[in-house]
């Protein structure tokens, strides 16, 4: 063979071992995608429907609360919840309630229930014994200014403080949160808010705008569909709480039975008589340092009892810009007189003239929708 055969066969060769060696890199590669991709983007939201083993993972994974056999309690040993309740801290939470919230007797009462739960499950894994997770979410019914925002803050803490909930955080969403415009739109924007809201509580008001039956070819179904999936598999994650009146929630539940079966709890929160909305003014009141003189009060509870019959009386909310509108005038009338002293009293004293609405101002710009999620947040 020619010295130019050699060289072309020697090509050939070098380049079916490149070609061998690229083929072999390439499986390699794609071998340990196989094998990895189990593991990878783990903090990514899942929202395809889990097997029984990848579900058992996630809740064993959850639960590290959970204690080795050689920490576990003798069978004979006792306990006792005051106990259980000063080392998960929840008697600040509790009596928060109590404290801070005027009312809600009911509403209070689910709330101590459910922590009570969460309590003996505590108490039953130190003696080895475990039962299925509880599924805690929730439905809130009512109108606006009666305090769902703020009792799922409280919700959020609580739960987090019993274990139950990494993070214990709140994020609060409604339907432009969640539901597009366009063709995919809907899922990006779901799965966003989902991602966040892991690990604490999603509150998702006036949720029976996700469903218009009435149009084809709206996408609330869509953000409905992943909703449920996360609300089954992800559930040790996350609790959801949907938020609205309680004609409309029903309807909603009517047409989506798949979310009717995944809430447990139904809260429905009554709207406050005159004696709870002048409490509410009254804490108010005092967290800023102002009171009232006695034909002040008068005045504002008359104004509330006049409010309490316009269509879109917010409650809460009303109490809180009638008095933010009385600031208003209180500031005026003082310093209208910038010559004059006044004495301490007169800074935190509302009087009757500072209760007087201009025009006789309607309370339907209490109940707009409030998106804040700090504990003042009605």
């Amino acid at each position: 063979m020619s010295a130019l055969g050699e060289l072309a066969s020697t090509a050939v060769a070098i380049g079916a071992i490149g070609f061998l060696g690229a083929a072999a890199l390439i499986g390699a590669k794609r071998q340990t995608q196989a094998w990895t991709s189990p593991q990878q983007d783990q903090s990514k939201l899942h929202v395809v429907p889990a097997s029984q083993e990848a579900r058992g993972q996630r809740r064993k994974a959850a639960r590290q609360r959970k204690k080795s056999a050689a920490d576990l309690l003798p069978a004979e040993a006792l306990v006792t919840f005051a106990e259980e309740r000063r080392a998960a801290d929840i008697d600040e939470v509790l009596a928060g309630l109590d404290r801070d919230l005027v009312g809600l007797v009911p509403i209070k009462h689910k709330v101590e229930e459910i922590a009570a739960l969460l309590l003996v499950d505590r108490a039953r894994l130190k003696f080895g014994l475990s039962a299925p997770r509880p599924n805690l979410h929730m439905c809130f019914t009512g109108p606006p200014g009666t305090g769902k925002t703020t009792m799922a803050l409280r919700m959020a803490d609580l739960l987090q403080r019993l274990g139950y909930l990494e993070r214990g955080h709140l994020v609060h969403a409604m339907r432009d949160d969640l539901v597009g415009e366009f063709v995919g739109q809907t899922a990006p924007r779901t799965k966003r808010v989902l991602e966040r809201a892991m690990g604490g509580v999603l509150f998702i008001d006036e949720a029976y705008y996700l469903y218009r039956a009435k149009d084809s070819k709206d996408y609330g179904q869509e953000a409905i569909e992943i909703l449920l999936q996360v609300m089954e598999n992800d559930r040790e994650n996350l609790v959801v709480v949907l938020a609205g009146y309680k004609d409309r929630m029903d309807e909603f539940f009517t047409s989506n039975p798949g979310m009717s079966s995944r809430i447990t709890h139904h809260l429905d929160f009554a709207p406050y008589d005159l004696a709870d909305l002048a409490g509410i003014g009254q804490l108010m009141l005092d967290r800023s340092s102002y009171h009232l003189s006695a034909a002040a009060a008068e005045a504002f509870r008359q104004n509330l009892q006049r409010q309490m019959g316009e269509p879109h009386f917010a409650n809460a909310r009303s109490v809180r810009n009638e008095l933010d509108r009385a600031r208003l005038r209180h500031a005026y009338r003082l310093a209208a007189q910038p010559h004059r002293g006044w004495s301490r009293q007169d800074l935190m004293r509302l009087e009757p003239e500072d209760m007087l609405e201009d025009g006789v101002q309607s309370a339907s710009t209490a109940a707009e929708p409030h998106r804040g999620s700090e504990p003042g947040s009605w």
